[in-house]
């Protein structure tokens, strides 16, 4: 165990976080830019329980991935708002030398002047601000660049996203935070009445045999949606559930449909 507060940020393109130290299951992943603080250290001191600061999630990364900074440096990555990265692949050349990172990651640069610490950045590619909450077109045309994704397990990439990695990303991405959870996801924003009354970028739940809810999709109007079921794709959206457009057979069953854009 730790004596004292660690903290990190990711300083690699994308990071794999495990259930258990050693190399388990993917529960989640940490892109670019994002802090996490250091809950302990495995007996080896080979692998690190963390904690990422976005959404709560914990889990375990590799002790080679790990880098630490101050709480000083921690506290500022979470109070600032720097840019948010919208390209599938944007280029950022850290200490001189160029690394290429993902679609939703937080490069250090805001209005006023690149972050000022010990780390040089120069960043080459398009971003907007984390703050700056956009409107559901937005969401729908940055849901359409992970289409085709494969489905990973706690994936956060347009190279590898599980479903609620999907709905996270998109929303993040447009200003707003979204629970890891995809039940979590399910009781966020406000109840939409039925399938006639929704908006671009509401979220459709879908729940299992035992009425549990384990699927989420981005609908992108009132009969299409985009979610992760294999790969990102595109099917249609029913009163009954997510009816597949290659094989017109339903694949989920639909629970409750939620709305949190403003």
């Amino acid at each position: 165990m730790i004596t004292e507060h660690e903290f990190g940020v990711c300083r690699l393109s994308v990071i794999p976080v495990r259930t258990e130290p050693g190399h388990s299951v993917q529960c989640a992943q940490l892109l670019f830019g994002e802090a996490y603080e250091v809950l302990a250290w495995s007996q080896n001191n080979e692998w690190l329980q963390v904690k990422i600061y976005f959404d709560r999630t914990e889990g375990w990364i590799s002790a080679r991935h790990h880098l630490a900074v101050t709480q000083e440096y921690f506290d500022h990555i979470n109070q600032a708002d720097f840019k948010i990265t919208t390209d599938i692949v944007s280029t950022i050349l850290y200490k001189k030398n160029p690394l290429p990172i993902v679609l939703g990651s937080i490069v250090p640069i805001s209005s006023v002047e690149l972050f000022k610490m010990d780390e040089q950045f120069a960043f080459n590619g398009d971003a907007k601000a984390t703050g700056q909450k956009r409107d559901g077109e937005f969401v729908k045309s940055i849901s359409l660049k992970y289409l085709h994704a494969p489905e990973i397990e706690g994936g956060k990439t347009p190279f590898g996203i599980c479903p609620n990695g999907l709905a996270q990303m998109v929303y993040k991405i447009s200003g707003y935070t979204l629970p890891w959870e995809v039940q979590q996801q399910a009781a966020s924003g406000k109840k939409v009445k039925d399938v006639f009354s929704v908006l671009p970028g509401d979220l459709a739940f879908f729940k299992n045999k035992t009425g549990k809810i384990d699927h989420v999709g981005l609908l992108l109007d009132e009969t299409k949606i985009i979610h992760a079921f294999g790969q990102v794709r595109l099917d249609m959206l029913t009163e009954e559930g997510i009816l597949n457009a290659d094989t017109k057979v339903y694949s989920h069953t639909l629970a409750q449909i939620r709305r949190v854009l403003n």
